[in-house]
């Protein structure tokens, strides 16, 4: 069967770097390994065809010599890859590979790096100790309130993890600290998985869900909060009572409020995490006019309007667009 270009078989571009290089043999070489494809000819011959591709192209002078000459360039002065010399055993010649001069024993440490943990997970290599395997970490997404968010909660959860090679189901009281954000992660030590072979134990990492507000928004640690008021009292002033996180509140209204203008309640916002005081709360003013007025208000206000009077955002207005009519002349 005729040799397939070292390139194609590492799947990259002639002019790829050494880490490109090595970071696709990683990628290939531990999908097609034997110990994760046992009996399977053609991944047995892949993993050859890569370990074969990867000497001659992760050395300088081969690789060299395999652009200008081809095949029959990269093994001038060198032992084929896979050829079955001397402490070849069943990885494609390992050790009979001696890149550049240097010690085989260099090619060994990237061999070991990349499948360490294939070998080791099997029995170790060479007949070695096994090294033992840490638990997997285990997720769990925990739905809070928004007040629970905010003030801080303590929440019991059930979950399925594995233990002593077999699945329990666990019971555990989470703290949530007051101020938490959407998507944050509390990470519950040693909570996770079992190890496999006496390692250490993987977390539980709880993903925090803030469940949305009838009435608040978060702004960072500000709480937003939109507040209608009748458009009469917008024009007049007046004072509201208004829900916040934890209690109650009296507002002032000043006279002439307009849409938008946001009032600003200092402290009643989120606890600040980690840190020290807290947001504030936005209260933002949304003037509501009716749609459908009866004959006596529509009367009140066309004798209203015969007295009207300038308002600023109206004058504004008005003098930018007298302006930009003037430049167009």
């Amino acid at each position: 069967m005729p040799k397939k270009d070292y390139y194609s078989v590492l799947g990259v571009a002639r002019g790829a770097s050494a880490d490109e290089i090595k970071k696709s043999y990683r990628k290939l070489a531990m999908k097609f390994h034997p110990d994760k494809n046992p009996g399977d000819k053609k991944a047995e011959e892949k993993f050859k065809e890569l370990n074969e591709a990867y000497e001659v192209l992760s050395d300088q002078k081969r690789r060299e010599m395999y652009d200008q000459f081809g095949f029959s360039g990269a093994n001038q002065g060198f032992a084929g890859a896979g050829a079955g010399g001397p402490g070849a055993g069943g990885f494609g010649g390992f050790g009979g590979f001696n890149p550049g001069g240097e010690n085989p024993q260099d090619f060994q440490d990237i061999f070991g790096d990349i499948f360490g943990d294939v070998f080791n997970a099997r029995g170790g290599a060479r007949g070695g100790p096994a090294r033992k395997q840490r638990g997997a970490d285990l997720r769990y997404t925990l739905n809070v309130t928004f007040e629970e968010a905010a003030l801080g909660c303590e929440k019991s959860i059930h979950f399925v993890r594995s233990r002593g090679g077999r699945d329990e189901t666990s019971r555990l009281a989470v703290k949530v600290p007051a101020g938490v954000k959407q998507g944050q992660r509390l990470r519950l030590a040693g909570e996770g998985d079992g190890s496999p072979n006496g390692g250490s134990t993987g977390d539980l990492f709880v993903i925090i869900n803030v469940q949305d507000h009838v009435l608040f928004k978060r702004e960072d640690d500000d709480v937003v909060l939109d507040l209608p008021i009748p458009y009469v009292d917008a024009i007049l002033g007046t004072e509201a009572e208004i829900p916040t996180l934890t209690s109650k509140v009296q507002i002032k209204i000043p006279m002439g409020t307009h849409s938008g203008q946001i009032l600003r309640l200092k402290g009643k916002g989120f606890p600040k995490v980690g840190g020290f005081g807290s947001g504030d709360m936005l209260v933002r003013i949304l003037v509501d006019t009716p749609e459908n007025l009866n004959a006596k208000q529509k009367e009140l206000l066309e004798e209203l309007a015969k007295m009207k009077q300038e308002t600023p955002m109206v004058k504004s207005f008005q003098d930018k667009v007298g302006e930009l009519m003037r430049k167009r002349k």
